[in-house]
């Protein structure tokens, strides 16, 4: 645009506030600066206390010890089993037979016999074997896979011989077969380790090392020579577990005579009368003596338990959330209550001109003796002197001890509640509820101490 003097001036636009891009720009920087404090402050986490339970329990493996007695072959054959392993048969019953020609091998393998279906009762049966391998299955005794193998395999092999031994007759080659008939009562086994005689007695360290421990596996059709191991009963309900533990864990099952267990394998709970060994090296050999559940383990030498030593019941917290504090230990004659009504202590001071007084401070009590109060100490300082109300009498400050316990954040900031610990494991802390000076259910606390400091200010 040219002006009167013919001079051009540049055109000046007039201010638009773009209001939009202000509003935006103020967000961005309170979510910047609310980022900001978010990252550089204290993350006090609370937690809310409830009432709980906690079962204190140690996992062990130990050595299974049965009444076991092996049976061998008369003579040199195939053998063949009728009855399922786990199974128990009476005295004089059919559990296998023996081959000599070969014939019943080539009928099993070439299926000649007819096919034979699992009975609503051996389907459940073997429903509880798969549940049982399931539970107590671990990756470091991978070798079990192989044993529950042979186990489903043998209650399958026990129907299809059945088939054969009923076609015996009509095949006329009974002449060649030897029937091993049980020769007392038992549970049938179909495996042998060396430990079938082995005492509680005779139990040493070395024998926990399961790289070392071999397990022969008795399986159907297998070429067997006389006195050859051809299966084992169990005879007696009667068995024990042999476990390691620390010499104080063991005189504490002593006294108690009796402990509670839980077997991983099933999930089943049994008492079991407890003794204690001699000679078990480093570590102390605990005996663990039940008189039923046997069946259910009659396979197994290394068996995976849980003793239940306490169930304790009261207010859960987290471990994260334990603290200790120092306090100050205060006769209790030298507390009293301030105008307020609060507790506090009177503290002798002197004035300009050197005249005795007091003055009264006011303090939390956290705990309680016969004698004694726990009183904070960030109020007062070692040497200082208190007066005893209504007397002459004073006291020197000079004691302190060491309190447990949790940092209370209901009234918005951190208070230091004394706890008694009943039980604990890794991760949780079982205390007493109702205490004087402790905590209530649905209290609210700091979950890790170790973030806030006493008597700090919660946002």
């Amino acid at each position: 645009m040219a002006g009167k003097n013919g001079k051009i001036r540049q055109y000046r636009k007039p201010l638009n506030i773009n209001l939009g891009i202000i509003i935006f720009s103020v967000i961005f920087i309170y979510v910047v600066i609310c980022v900001f404090l978010y990252f550089t402050q204290k993350q006090i986490q609370p937690y809310e206390v409830r009432t709980g339970s906690l079962s204190v329990d140690s996992v062990y493996r130990g050595i299974a010890l049965r009444e076991e007695t092996v049976v061998t072959s008369t003579d040199s054959g195939y053998i063949n089993y009728y009855a399922r392993e786990g199974e128990k048969v009476g005295s004089g019953k059919l559990v296998c037979s023996v081959d000599e020609s070969g014939e019943l091998k080539e009928m099993f393998e070439a299926g000649e016999a007819e096919d034979g279906q699992l009975t609503a009762e051996e389907l459940a049966d073997v429903r509880n074997e798969v549940t049982g391998f399931m539970n107590g299955f671990s990756r470091k005794q991978f070798s079990e896979v192989y044993d529950f193998k042979y186990t489903l395999e043998g209650t399958a092999l026990k129907i299809s011989n059945e088939s054969i031994l009923a076609d015996l007759e009509s095949l006329g080659t009974s002449s060649f077969v030897t029937y091993c008939n049980a020769p007392e009562s038992g549970i049938v086994v179909y495996s042998t380790d060396g430990y079938e005689t082995l005492e509680a007695e005779q139990i040493t360290e070395e024998m926990f090392d399961e790289s070392a421990y071999q397990k022969n596996q008795l399986i159907n059709n297998d070429l067997v020579s006389s006195g050859d191991s051809i299966y084992k009963l169990v005879t007696n309900e009667n068995w024990s577990i042999v476990i390691r533990t620390d010499a104080e864990l063991a005189q504490f099952l002593l006294e108690e005579e009796y402990v509670q267990v839980r077997f991983l394998k099933n999930q089943n709970v049994s008492w079991a009368e407890v003794s204690v060994l001699e000679g078990g090296g480093e570590s102390t050999l605990v005996k663990l003596d039940f008189n039923n559940s046997m069946i259910s383990f009659c396979t197994d030498r290394f068996i995976d338990i849980e003793l239940i030593t306490e169930d304790e019941s009261g207010l859960k917290v987290p471990n994260s959330a334990i603290a200790e504090k120092e306090f100050f230990l205060v006769p209790q004659e030298y507390v009293t209550t301030g105008p307020n009504g609060a507790d506090g202590v009177l503290l002798e001071t002197y004035t300009e001109e050197g005249e005795a007084t007091t003055e009264f401070i006011a303090t939390t009590i956290y705990q309680e003796t016969d004698e004694d109060y726990y009183i904070d100490n960030s109020v007062l300082e070692v040497g200082d002197d208190l007066v005893k109300p209504d007397s002459t009498d004073t006291y020197t400050i000079s004691r302190s001890a060491v309190l447990t316990g949790v940092y209370n954040i209901n009234k918005g900031y951190a208070d230091f509640k004394e706890i008694q610990i009943l039980s604990q494991n890794d991760e949780y802390a079982i205390i007493k509820s109702n205490t004087t000076y402790g905590l209530s259910a649905y209290d609210r606390i700091v979950l890790d101490a170790e973030t806030v400091d006493a008597d700090e200010l919660i946002y």
